[in-house]
């Protein structure tokens, strides 16, 4: 097991880095193009929908049934959820809101929120990644096959979750660097949680613990997704290009879970 460290290390920091692939992805467009702007955040939104209601929520299920029975683990589940979305409404409400600038003009609003979005959202997916680190490490300790493919679908999962951080950032601020920057950042918490779980947590993990952390998650994308990434799509496109993105977004999320289950 302990032949496996160098191994696992390198494939966690792989699925890490895919994160910034999708930062790179979203830079190729101009900031004017509101239409790409929406479909990008509804596809987003379809993302986080996707993967916190179906991936999520169910392992976070299994652990804590595992853990404490059928009805007190899915309990604790779903305290966590609601848990975690109170985590995220306390940071959401803790970052000065743009809106309450008089001053300020009617894009300089909407820069602000992009911006103030994309800081959230980044907040969220670091977090997300974080455990992801975690379980594709301690699954390359145990058996290397199964680490790869676990760190193959994270990687997939990671293109659109750093095009999720990216898009609004480079829209409020058009610096490509400082979008492309924070989604590498976001992306770069999947190697530290690999770390810290091998020189800190390793002895202490369980079935709890991970319940918990991916209840949580859950409930904090769920909570960005309704609260900002679906209203300021719908006020950059009153058409259908939200609702198409989100759509493409669960069926991307889809797509590679099925392939590598």
């Amino acid at each position: 097991m302990e032949n496996n460290v160098l191994a696992a290390m390198l494939l966690t920091l792989m699925a890490g880095l895919a994160t910034g692939v999708g930062g790179i992805i979203s830079l190729f467009t101009t900031r004017t193009n509101k239409k790409f702007l929406s479909t990008s955040l509804g596809f987003s939104a379809g993302v986080m929908l996707y993967i916190a209601f179906v991936e999520m929520l169910p392992k976070s299920q299994g652990y804590l049934t595992k853990a404490y029975g059928d009805i007190c683990g899915i309990w604790a589940a779903c305290a966590s959820f609601f848990g975690g979305m109170a985590v995220i409404m306390l940071i959401d409400n803790l970052i000065p809101s743009p809106e309450s600038d008089l001053t300020a003009s009617k894009t300089g609003q909407h820069d602000a929120v992009l911006q103030r979005m994309g800081i959230l959202m980044a907040l969220a997916i670091g977090i997300h990644n974080f455990p992801e680190g975690l379980a594709t490490f301690t699954s390359t300790l145990d058996s290397l096959h199964m680490g790869a493919a676990i760190a193959i679908a994270i990687a997939i999962h990671n293109i659109p979750e750093g095009i999720v951080t990216s898009v609004p950032i480079y829209f409020a601020t058009g610096n490509k660097r400082k979008a492309f920057g924070i989604s590498m950042l976001s992306g770069l918490t999947e190697p530290a949680g690999a770390l810290v779980g091998y020189l800190i947590l390793r002895p202490f993990l369980g079935d709890t613990l991970y319940g918990v952390i991916f209840a949580a998650i859950a409930g904090m994308m769920i909570y960005i997704s309704i609260e900002e990434l679906i209203p300021m799509a719908r006020e950059y496109d009153k058409g259908n290009t939200m609702i198409l993105g989100c759509i493409v977004g669960m069926a991307v999320m889809a797509v590679s879970l099925i392939l590598f289950m």
